[in-house]
């Protein structure tokens, strides 16, 4: 993008870090819950409801990557979604700077987006099939009042940004492979160059060498922009490889939180060592000769979840106080935070603590 281009960009700016300092969290979440009705009868009358997000809070600072992972179904997306209000949060509060999103009209909405975008897990739904790339880019411009021949000079840079050619404004989606769409979603999210971007599953859906590219790619523009990422994914080794702290969420909730080091070399919660020990290892030799953890049942639902700990139907290391209060995250080291009972302590493997206990956890062997 061109210093002219830029500078119209930043104009642009909502003004709600017109007051932050640059130690201060860019993005503080608090209690944030979203529950889904469950409608039956002729009438729909609520019945029941999926609580797909509960009590989670957390903090983002400038120019940092937070990680959230956990299993299928845990309410990744969903979290990331009601962050921006694309899903209206059924309670608790997402500041902006000094700003509360989750409470501005949809006027003040629209303006705060110029600073929090979004990029989607499928890179071929979250394209206008029917519009051409200039106008799907240059939609977020147009929106916001750039001039037009602003808005397609802009277009230009921003697609030989992402790695693609000004002419391929021109096509439509389906003449893009998968990688590319991605890009082109990544250069949509540019386009009124936000502080903060969500990206829910950016590589997923990707080949292994595409998704090297596009992690790059990602890499290159947080440096050059300034840009704070929230990076949903299951891929734990993704996770790793981008991000500088990183949240465990079980069935709605954030169980752990750590800088990368800590929660991959020491883990605290029994689910995250359980999680962890599923990636394979590089080294032939090691992963041979390791165990992983195999939880037993299944995830719960979260219409109906459990009672206390919501791991705890499938703790190896479960006691009665597990069924019946819900344990709340507490820093056990600094910038470290688990919400367990009986946490692991550093070193100590979750084997070692069934063993303790005189119970045996189901393993496996590579």
């Amino acid at each position: 993008m061109s210093p002219d281009a830029a500078a119209d960009v930043t104009a642009y700016d909502s003004g709600a870090l017109d007051d932050i300092r640059a130690d201060e969290p860019l993005l503080k979440v608090r209690d944030l819950v979203k529950e889904f009705p469950i409608r039956a009868g002729v009438f729909r009358r609520q019945i029941g409801q999926v609580q797909a997000v509960t009590g989670v809070s957390f903090d983002l600072y400038p120019m940092e990557t937070l990680g959230i992972v956990g299993e299928s179904g845990c309410g990744k997306s969903t979290l990331g979604r009601s962050l921006l209000r694309l899903l209206e949060p059924t309670s608790g509060t997402v500041t902006f700077g000094t700003e509360d999103v989750t409470a501005a009209s949809k006027h003040r909405l629209r303006e705060l987006r110029s600073d929090l975008q979004m990029v989607f897990q499928d890179p071929y739904a979250s394209l206008n099939p029917r519009l051409p790339i200039r106008d799907i880019v240059g939609e977020p411009m147009q929106i916001h009042g750039v001039p037009k021949k602003e808005a397609r000079e802009r277009v230009g840079d921003l697609l030989q940004r992402v790695g693609l050619l000004p002419e391929h404004g021109n096509r439509y989606p389906h003449e893009f492979s998968g990688g590319q769409r991605q890009r082109i979603g990544i250069a949509r999210s540019l386009a009124l160059r936000p502080k903060v971007i969500v990206l829910d599953e950016p590589v997923s859906a990707l080949d292994v060498s595409i998704q090297a590219q596009v992690l790059n790619l990602l890499d290159e523009i947080q440096t050059e922009y300034e840009l704070s990422f929230i990076f949903i994914a299951h891929d734990l080794s993704v996770v790793r490889h981008t991000s500088d702290r990183v949240a465990v969420m079980y069935l709605g909730r954030i169980v752990e939180t750590a800088n990368r080091q800590d929660l991959y070399e020491s883990p605290a919660h029994p689910y995250s060592q359980s999680l962890l020990s599923s990636v394979p290892i590089a080294d032939p030799r090691r992963e041979r000769s390791r165990k992983r953890i195999l939880l037993q049942g299944d995830v719960p639902s979260p219409a109906n979840p459990p009672s206390g700990c919501r791991f705890h139907t499938r703790c190896p290391i479960v006691q009665e106080r597990c069924k019946q209060e819900q344990p709340k995250l507490q820093q056990i080291a600094v910038g470290h935070q688990v919400a367990c009972h009986f946490a692991l302590q550093p070193g100590e493997t979750l084997l070692e603590r069934t063993e303790q206990l005189g119970r045996g956890a189901q393993v496996a062997s590579s």
